[in-house]
């Protein structure tokens, strides 16, 4: 019988072990703590596993139950896929940070309490923040420091929300919220939850990070926030009316900027929002076929989506670009590529046979006139953008020129191994509906489905076609939200960083005079003491302060300094 031990705490304990081992076994131990959770995720049965008393609080560290059993095994799966397709890769740091990430993201999704939930979050937050950095460039270092802010502004969030709830209901055991609940606990948790899950205006530090990351390291990022966060609304908020029209939003929202984007992985990163998007309508619909809707949606996408992130990421090792002005003509040295991203873009485009088709089928069964054809709106601008045009311009259309490097073998393999469940799914649905938390009577397969998915996909392909020497636009960036926070930026650097370093230079400054002075009268107590201020030229002051201000701010510092200690 297999000790009952958090998945988390493998894959935490995986980060801690990693460093030790020979550098040369480290890709391949990695393969060892996704396989073991497989592994103790299916074998453990359903309740409570671990559970700890703190401060009068019972903390559930551990709980599996019908709706996080799927997810955690999606997440397990995906941590393998990307630790195979990383076999290559030598980089302790984004290797200890994928570990942690993972970790931390099964320790929010088997939580049985806002309180544990709250602890894995933020190591969610930290841990994957490193894996942006890791793409080594100066972009990639601003870019990480901006998803780091944004994430602990989401963490305060739902900090104030625990507390507050505590506080009105006196437990932290996690569960559904009434609809349209009136606890304001509610509404702040949903917030802070919303922010993880890249709701507008509060997703720009998606796009912004996910397309600075190495290719291994956008591969872990696509698997886990975003969909983290969906499960924790689906576990808190399902019916909530609110989290319908917010779902429909993000499936616009993220469409209409993956139209008009340039880079590949952009394209991507935006439709991880209006996939979202989709999962969240489900959800919001509430009762059983909804929210197992939105789950199987969910589980699709962390599948396929990962496909996809890996067939750019191929690109990328191969040529260095990411850019679709700067490629084209890859196709005949990439064709095993080609295939295997068209299997996740057919899969994210809802074709039938291939998975995303049966739980697409499910949401738009079930939901209103107006939210159906808004989403239907939706779908045609994601088999345009991932479907077509991200295929077109990279694999096609004209020679670029570039030298295509050799791609190892390790990234076909984990390429398959999720092009695996994107057909299976897709000829056998069952399969799909038998992970979900709630039985399942629905068949996708109706004449009506089949037809208006294969007629949308025709007609996206017939518009394409004639106009597609002019969709492919120009090397510029449409800016999103994020311009709010990235325009004062220098400004906010120049006060806080430069402001605060030219003070300290002042004060060093001064303090060295005042221990040259004392030193010479060390030397020389007879000699008159001739204060280091009498020699201040103001035109030599390199802190840009001045000597009044200098001397302000060091009282001011050996004041706070004699009351702190």
């Amino acid at each position: 019988m297999l000790p009952e031990i958090p998945p988390a705490f493998l894959f935490l304990l995986g980060a801690v072990l990693l460093p030790l081992c020979p550098k040369k076994f480290r890709p391949t131990l990695f393969l060892l703590f996704p396989l073991a959770s497989i592994v103790w995720i299916l074998a453990l049965g359903e309740g409570r596993h671990l559970t700890h008393s703190a401060a009068g609080m019972e903390l559930i560290l551990f709980e599996i139950n019908p709706l996080n059993r799927g997810f955690g095994l999606a997440f397990s799966l995906a941590a393998l896929a990307g630790g195979i397709y990383a076999l290559h890769m030598q980089d302790l740091r984004q290797q200890v940070a994928a570990l942690a990430y993972v970790g931390g993201s099964l320790g929010v999704t088997f939580a049985g309490d806002f309180f544990t939930l709250l602890i894995f979050w933020e190591v969610m937050a930290v841990s994957s923040t490193f894996l942006v950095w890791g793409g080594g460039t100066r972009e990639a270092q601003a870019a990480g420091f901006r998803y780091l802010m944004v994430h602990l502004f989401g963490g305060g969030l739902l900090l104030v929300g625990v507390v507050l709830l505590y506080r009105e209901a006196g437990t932290l055991e996690l569960g559904a919220f009434a609809v349209g609940s009136q606890s304001t606990a509610a509404w702040i948790i949903l917030l802070g939850v919303l922010v993880n899950a890249a709701a507008p205006p509060l997703h720009a530090w998606l796009p912004d990070s996910y397309t600075k990351a190495t290719a291994t390291g956008a591969i872990f990022l696509n698997a886990f926030t975003t969909k983290v966060a969906v499960y924790v609304i689906a576990q808190c908020f399902p019916g909530w009316p609110l989290i319908l029209w917010v779902g429909v939003a993000m499936a616009l929202y993220g469409v209409y900027y993956a139209v008009l984007a340039n880079d590949m992985r952009l394209i991507l990163s935006y439709h991880i929002i209006s996939q979202v998007g989709y999962m969240l309508v489900g959800i919001g619909m509430g009762g059983e076929l909804g929210v197992n809707a939105g789950v199987a949606h969910a589980y699709n996408n962390i599948i396929y989506k990962t496909l996809l992130f890996m067939g750019t990421g191929a690109v990328l090792y191969a040529v260095g670009r990411t850019k679709l002005t700067d490629l084209g003509g890859l196709g005949r040295q990439m064709k095993w590529v080609v295939a295997l991203y068209l299997i996740g873009a057919f899969s994210i485009s809802g074709f039938p046979l291939f998975s995303g088709f049966a739980s697409k089928a499910m949401i738009l069964h079930e939901i209103g006139t107006v939210e159906g054809y808004l989403l239907l709106v939706a779908a045609v601008g994601t088999f345009l953008s991932v479907g077509l045009k991200l295929t077109y311009y990279t694999w096609f259309y004209r020679e670029s020129g570039l030298v295509v490097r050799k791609i190892p073998g390790n990234m076909y393999v984990a390429m398959g191994l999720l092009a695996i469940p994107c057909l299976l799914f897709g000829v056998w649905p069952h399969a799909l509906f038998l992970t979900l938390p709630f039985a399942v009577e629905f068949q996708p397969y109706s004449v009506y489905m089949v037809v208006e998915a294969i007629q949308l996909p025709l007609f996206t392909f017939l518009g394409f076609w004639l106009f597609r020497k002019k969709i492919l636009g120009e090397a510029k960036i449409a800016l999103d939200t994020d311009w709010f926070y990235r325009r004062p930026s220098s400004w906010v650097q120049s006060v806080s960083v430069g402001g605060v370093n030219a003070a300290f230079a002042g004060m060093e400054g001064q303090l060295l005079r005042v221990v040259e002075a004392t030193i010479a009268l060390a030397r020389n107590p007879l000699a008159p003491w001739r204060r280091p201020w009498r020699d201040y030229d103001p035109d030599k002051d390199r802190s840009g302060l001045g000597l009044p201000m200098t001397l302000t701010l060091l009282a001011i510092v050996v004041t706070a300094a004699l009351v702190i200690f």
